[in-house]
């Protein structure tokens, strides 16, 4: 074997082994990079969903309603500070917004399969006798919520900053690695959205740096035609929207009578 056959082949060997390491360093980190835990407002009055043994901290207004706001927030947010906006919203509702696991004192780590599971053992203990059940999902707590619609009844889903797939927008972030083989949270979003027949918003900022408008417009086309409605506020990053003066009746969305 010559010199530069050699050398063509160690340096391969040692691309190879770096591309691997990275490539495991991404898995390991991966969940590390999508959930950022937050403490909640411990003044903001809460109750606990104990699923699996695990407490799950539930912010809400405590209000007694035949309607009910149930509110999955965003993978950096403290849900607790957000339930006074809810309830300008949605003042004749009771409000349940749901602080994931590990986040505000909940307890658990936070997967995919988890938080899906608790969002609908929430529904099913929250919505307990109401009339009617509108879903909230921001960022990361739209997928959680459009799953939900597509497996519960709702009056309406409303979806702030929504994405198509967590699973694609990560795999366009890091394009020469096989990412999706990667990653264990997916958060497929277009493929439960065909099967939502209520009345669903999506709230779209139009400079938004975290979830690209072609994203939120891929998800708008995976609804039943007629289902879903989007509207975009131009002006409005990620986290600038629910500042916008707009939002709060945005959030309602299309209420039917």
């Amino acid at each position: 074997m010559n010199t530069s056959l050699r050398v063509a082949l160690i340096s391969a060997s040692l691309l190879a082994g770096l591309y691997l390491l990275a490539c495991a360093l991404l898995a390991f980190n991966a969940r590390g990079m999508l959930y950022h835990p937050l403490p909640r407002d411990a003044a903001v009055p809460h109750w606990i969903l104990l699923r699996d043994d695990v407490p799950i901290i539930i912010s809400s207004n405590n209000q007694h309603s035949a309607h009910v706001v149930l509110y999955f927030g965003g993978n950096a947010e403290d849900v607790s500070q957000t339930l006074p906006l809810l309830q300008q919203a949605f003042p004749d509702s009771a409000v349940h917004a749901m602080h994931y696991r590990g986040y505000g004192g909940s307890g658990g780590t936070a997967t995919e399969s988890r938080l899906i599971g608790d969002a609908f053992a929430l529904y099913d203990q929250a919505t307990a006798g109401a009339r009617s059940v509108t879903l909230i999902g921001r960022s990361l707590g739209s997928g959680i919520a459009v799953q939900l619609a597509a497996a519960r009844p709702a009056r309406q889903l409303v979806l702030v900053t929504p994405y198509d797939s967590v699973g694609d927008l990560a795999a366009g972030m890091f394009p020469i690695f096989p990412v999706r083989l990667l990653l264990r949270d997916h958060y497929d979003s277009y493929r439960h959205a065909g099967k939502i027949r209520v009345p669903t918003t999506l709230l779209i900022a139009g400079r938004d740096e975290v979830i690209p408008n072609a994203s939120s417009v891929r998800l708008l086309h995976h609804f039943p035609p007629g289902v879903a409605n989007a509207l975009t506020f131009i002006e409005s990053d990620h986290n600038s929207i629910a500042r916008d003066p707009r939002f709060i009746t945005a959030l309602r969305g299309k209420q039917e009578p």
